[in-house]
């Protein structure tokens, strides 16, 4: 089966080159313990049967300066694109967003709003000063992923989708839903933000952990998301190597939880949707 990563990070051994500056001044744990840098990614990707990935800027690494994605992206044009993290408070931020992707060799663009170094969830990716940058990102049709947890932020997300309907957006780790609690819950969640035609989700191993410890209960979770979402909707990511798995781990992981779902819609989340998100893969 052909097998797209649309969400992992790489971390350089070259400090000179690709210094150190996470955005908030606190890098992940996983960033200085498991790196992985362009060329072990490649050779990960190769044992596990991954024909392309996409890089993900590490925020808590290079917070803003995405030249480490974009030079693995030229080195290897043929296995990566590369997704940069961008500000959209800036008062450029539509301009700079014009200059940095397509040309300015980005696939796509991702907000950090929280993480685990971020642990408090900020509301800004939706402020009126950001509407310049959706604005442009509409325009542009490019992919913004953004890296959220559903909950108190929730409203925003419907708010400003319902402003800027045609912008799309990729959810990172589908917003993190609370699938131990209850996975139906959980599910009917994040089945009410599909709404939103535009919208799509990454389906990482913090979801499909949750999933393969519930058991049976997954499909309560997995039914009403693909019920409304649709597989074409839907895109797999590893999070390597945040997650703490090896990738051909992440692979059989993913494959477990989702056995049961018809192989059509496995093909689409397995490589379908990220191509359609990201055209510089095919």
């Amino acid at each position: 089966m052909d097998i797209v990563d649309t969400h992992c990070h790489i971390i350089s051994d070259d400090l000179n080159r690709y210094p150190r500056a996470p955005i908030g001044g606190k890098q992940s744990d996983w960033a200085t313990t498991r790196p992985v840098n362009a060329e072990g990614m490649v050779e990960r990707m190769d044992e596990a049967g991954i024909s392309q990935a996409v890089l993900v800027q590490a925020t808590t690494a290079y917070g803003y300066d995405n030249s480490y994605v974009l030079d693995s992206r030229a080195r290897w044009p043929e296995r990566f694109v590369a997704v940069g993290t961008v500000d959209p408070l800036r008062p450029d931020a539509a301009d700079n967003l014009e200059s940095v992707v397509g040309r300015g060799g980005l696939a796509g663009v991702r907000l950090f709003t929280s993480g685990s170094t971020v642990p408090v969830q900020g509301e800004w990716f939706a402020a009126e000063q950001t509407y310049p940058f959706w604005g442009k990102a509409t325009e542009l049709g490019v992919t913004v992923c953004l890296q959220m947890r559903l909950g108190p932020a929730t409203e925003q997300l419907h708010e400003l989708l319902r402003r800027f309907p045609d912008v799309r957006i990729l959810l990172d780790h589908m917003g993190y839903p609370d699938i131990a609690a209850t996975p139906a819950g959980a599910g009917n969640a994040v089945a009410e933000l599909a709404v939103h035609p535009n919208l799509h989700l990454k389906l990482t191993h913090r979801n499909l952990e949750r999933l393969q410890e519930v058991g049976e209960k997954a499909s309560g979770f997995l039914d009403p998301v693909l019920d409304v979402f649709g597989a074409k909707r839907i895109a797999w990511g590893s999070n390597l190597p945040a997650a703490e798995q090896t990738l051909p781990e992440l692979v059989a992981l993913a494959r477990e939880v989702l056995a049961d779902v018809p192989e059509s819609d496995r093909r689409e989340i397995f490589a379908g949707t990220a191509r359609r998100l990201y055209p510089g893969l095919a």
